[in-house]
Order: structure tokens, then C-alpha cells, then sequence
């Protein structure tokens, strides 16, 4: 926070996006964000239009408690086939959705606003991921290990979950973890942080 920055204000509980975010070595608080994503998820939404709405909302949700703030929302969802992959919650929902995208491509959009002083800064990043053929018992053997339960599409790519896959084609690695590091840093120094 030098030269005329503001403060900076992560609109997110996700452990993914903060260990992120630090990377950038700027300083930030992390704070919950006050939307409803469920609400937004059956509008009839594009999984592109999706991600970019609740990024924008997430951020826009804190601009009270933090007016002065540069605040930083993101989200991220899986789709395939325009099917969007939530959360699976339950090691059978995290199979049932392994089962869907083995042997097929799908993709991960990752979007983020930055709102500050009156304007909104947005980048969205696609990831195409095509994953290997799987068997029901690699598929069972993977969720036991890695328990994706709360990642969308049932993956941990940072972790075991790299062994699913044949081919990722991405502008930005970090865009499939939780935020596109790459984008975000020119976000951040045309608003007056200094990065690094």
C-alpha cells in the first residue's frame, strides 16, 4: 500500500484465494462477502456470465463496511456442456461429477472484479481441461485421497488432482487455484500498488 494506494480488501473466506493473493506481496484483510451465489446460480446465466456477475457482486457487497477500499471479489465455476459444476459436498456427488467429465474437456472460469473509487476492473481467465479416461474405482480412489468436496468440478488441481488430466490449456496456472495472478497484478498497479 504505497504511493496513493488504498487499502485492499479480498472479498473471500476461500484459504485458495488468500494464499494467492499473498503472493502478490501486497497487504490485504480478507473479509466475507454478504451475497447469496445460489440465488444468481438458476437466472438462466452463461457459466462466463455467472462467474463474472458473482465476482462483481462478492466485491460490491462490502463497498459499505469498506468505502475508502480497492475491494477484490472473485468466483469460479466448472461447467460442461453449459452444465455448471458446483461444489460437490458429498464424496458421492464429487464421483458422480468425476465420472461426467472423464475422458471429456470441460472448462473453468475463473473472473474477478476490483472496484475502486467509482470504477470496476474485470478479467476474466478460461481454463480447458480434458481429462483422462478414469475407472470407477480411480475415480473412488481419487476423492478418498484428496476429499475435493469443496472445489467445483471435484478436483484439486495443486494436488493429486493434476493426475487426472491429459491436457490443461491456460493463459494463467494460478486462474484454475482461485484468482489469475497475472491479470490481477496489472489490475493492482494500475490502481497504485506497488508489485512487486
Amino acid at each position: 500500500m504505497t504511493g496513493g494506494a488504498p487499502s485492499l480488501v479480498l472479498a473471500s473466506t476461500s484459504p485458495y484465494r488468500r494464499e494467492l493473493l499473498a503472493r502478490l506481496g501486497v497487504p490485504f484483510v480478507a473479509a466475507a462477502p454478504d451475497c447469496d451465489e445460489n440465488a444468481h446460480k438458476f437466472r438462466g446465466l452463461s457459466p462466463r456470465e455467472l462467474a463474472e456477475t458473482l465476482a462483481r457482486l462478492k466485491a460490491e457487497s462490502l463497498r459499505a463496511a469498506h468505502p475508502d477500499a480497492a475491494i477484490l471479489g472473485g468466483d469460479q465455476v466448472a461447467a460442461i456442456d453449459d452444465l455448471i459444476l458446483d461444489k460437490p459436498g458429498t464424496e458421492a456427488a464429487a464421483c458422480a461429477q468425476l465420472a461426467r467429465l472423464a475422458g471429456r474437456t470441460h472448462t473453468l472460469i475463473t473472473a474477478v472484479a476490483l472496484l475502486v473509487e467509482g470504477r470496476v476492473l474485470a478479467h476474466t481467465d478460461v481454463t480447458r481441461l480434458t481429462m483422462r479416461p478414469l475407472t470407477p474405482a480411480q475415480i473412488a480412489r481419487y476423492v478418498a485421497a484428496d476429499q475435493p468436496l469443496d472445489c467445483c468440478g471435484s478436483y484439486r488441481l495443486e494436488r493429486l488432482g493434476i493426475a487426472l488430466f491429459s491436457r490443461i490449456e491456460s493463459d494463467d496456472h494460478t486462474a484454475i487455484i482461485g484468482l489469475p495472478l497475472l491479470a490481477l497484478g496489472a489490475m493492482l498497479g494500475e490502481i497504485g500498488f506497488v508489485i512487486p
